[in-house]
């Protein structure tokens, strides 16, 4: 490891839905549009959040068990109908990109693990402001969904890093569980998808609940 790098975390994995980006709202209310639209029972906006950051099939099956596997694929669709009707309405919270800039600086790697598909992630990526700024991504379709550990022994792996040395950042316990399962400390954070009363079962390092605190928390201890 070089001396250069940072003194407790070499890579940190963040999540993307809910806690870079700020699209829980619309998220969850696509979902429910999508199982509507295929003849389901419109999932509770509970139901419906409590999934962001699963993989695809995982989160249908468990938004709307009255849809049957065989029509997973159409509501995909219409799911992803839904999405790209909004996307363009979809930002970063204000204070990420200093934020990120910032640990870039430190020489931290910046990392990716979501739920999100490559395609998708590989569209959100295209904003101008993000280009150069990631140094590697996992997505659920590439390997498994949350909270498997697949995603972050692979960024592990090809950055060199042991799992000591890697924070997970994320708005959900399927992110904090992952980390877990991966042998990684991690953050909570609770302005996106979950929650934050579940996450202290999790063992968070901290739970913080703005960008402003999180920036704040990761120059002092990161």
């Amino acid at each position: 490891m070089s001396a250069s790098r940072p003194r407790q975390f070499d890579l940190i994995a963040f999540d993307w839905d809910g806690t870079l980006f700020d699209s829980t709202a619309i998220i969850t209310r696509c979902i429910q549009r999508a199982v509507v639209d295929v003849g389901g029972q419109e999932p509770t906006r509970e139901a419906a959040s409590y999934v962001i950051g699963m993989a695809l099939n995982q989160a249908l099956a468990y938004a709307a068990p009255d849809v049957l596997p065989d029509k997973y694929p159409e509501l995909g669709l219409r799911y992803r109908h839904h999405y790209v009707q909004h996307q363009d309405d979809i930002s970063l919270f204000d204070g990420v990109l200093p934020m990120l800039a910032a640990l870039k600086a430190r020489q931290h790697w910046l990392t990716v693990a979501t739920g999100k598909s490559r395609r998708g992630l590989n569209d959100a990526l295209q904003d101008v402001a993000l280009q150069g700024v990631f140094d590697g991504s996992r997505t659920a379709d590439e390997t498994a969904g949350k909270p498997s550990p697949l995603m972050l022994h692979e960024l592990m792996r090809e950055f060199g890093v042991v799992p000591e040395r890697t924070l997970m950042i994320g708005d959900t316990t399927h992110d904090l569980q992952m980390a877990l399962n991966a042998g990684c400390p991690s953050i909570g954070v609770s302005y996106g998808a979950h929650e934050p009363d579940a996450f202290h079962a999790l063992k968070p390092l901290a739970v913080l609940h703005s960008v402003a605190e999180l920036t704040d928390w990761l120059q002092q201890h990161a």
